[in-house]
């Protein structure tokens, strides 16, 4: 474990400021592109572009505070490139305030990353509840994104306010937000699979009942069930080594002062912001095409498709009617 820390605090290396440089640029890239989309998204109004608006919205600011973080230089942040623990108020270490606001730029990042996920689970849920229980009550997705998202922003939140107030530095809370964001990602496996699974049956299901083929639609949901999972098992490994790194270190010395070393961190930062960008490309092109729900093509009439390509689920409930147009926007995420 020494080899992987070091109590030698030195500054930004070279390599470090060039791959942050490349890395702020395609970031940049990718919030002007989803800035682009939103605005095209927004103009073209109707109750229907409202959730694809959301997702661009969420990669926009996603994309935007990751590019912030990279474009200010590390030792900005703190007077070393790689994290170390200071606590609030030290007049020792005259830069806590920076690196506070470093860790909190960084866990608003992450949640706005999440969010894009969060929201494309909730209507997912929604979606499949309406086929597999078509009677039974259900809440508003939006309302259930709202509440998850409130909960994690009230874990930034309380991690925060424990650090201000003396409880412990700066590294324990960037443990935190692993913890968190490893459990996320976990859940996110979980039922990305479970909804994956669901939705290839539904698709099955009605290409048998049309008799139309529906083999392109699963392929394409086997592929993008895939790529997200691959996504949230390398976060949750990241989030999870660095994790139990901290915790070792600290079972074992009773404090976690001490620094990663500049190899093993810039690994770190490396595979998981360009995984990040990998996912937040993955969904620009998913939006871009608007890949209708593979439903479309096997049910048509059936499922009430519109001329732009959304449908309604069937046996919609009168004070759902606002929500239809919706549903299937999420939809289009899942083939």
């Amino acid at each position: 474990l020494r080899k992987l820390m070091t109590s030698h605090q030195v500054a930004e290396t070279g390599f470090e400021f060039y791959s942050d440089a490349v890395l702020a640029a395609a970031f940049l890239t990718t919030s002007i592109v989803a800035a682009k989309r939103m605005s095209s998204s927004r103009s073209r109004g109707g109750a229907e572009t409202t959730v694809v608006t959301a997702f661009y919205s969420l990669i926009l600011m996603t994309a935007s505070l990751r590019t912030i973080w990279f474009v200010i230089p590390g030792t900005v942040w703190s007077s070393t490139y790689t994290p170390h623990a200071v606590m609030a108020f030290d007049d020792d270490h005259p830069q806590w305030l920076m690196h506070f606001l470093e860790i909190l730029l960084l866990g608003a990042g992450s949640l706005c990353l999440f969010s894009i996920f969060i929201l494309i689970l909730v209507y997912w849920a929604d979606i499949l509840k309406k086929y597999f229980y078509p009677g039974a009550p259900r809440s508003k997705p939006m309302v259930t994104f709202l509440v998850l998202v409130g909960l994690l922003l009230a874990i930034q939140v309380l991690n925060a306010t424990l650090f201000l107030f003396g409880e412990y530095s700066t590294e324990a809370m960037l443990l935190v937000n692993s913890v968190t964001l490893s459990l996320v990602s976990v859940v996110c496996v979980c039922e990305i699979t479970i909804f994956s699974h669901r939705f290839r049956t539904v698709l099955k299901t009605l290409g048998d009942i049309n008799q139309v083929s529906t083999e392109s639609q699963v392929k394409r949901i086997v592929w993008i069930t895939v790529t997200g999972n691959l996504f949230f098992f390398i976060r949750a490994f990241l989030e999870t080594s660095f994790a139990i790194l901290l915790v070792v270190f600290w079972h074992q010395n009773g404090t976690v002062a001490e620094s990663f070393s500049h190899s093993i961190w810039d690994a770190y930062i490396l595979l998981k912001h360009w995984s990040e960008l990998a996912i937040l490309g993955l969904m620009l092109y998913i939006l871009q095409n608007r890949f209708t729900s593979g439903v479309e093509g096997a049910a048509g009439e059936d499922l009430n498709v519109g001329d732009r390509g959304y449908q309604t689920v069937p046996d919609m409930d009168p004070n759902d009617a606002e929500l239809s147009p919706n549903v299937a926007s999420p939809s289009t995420l899942s083939v």
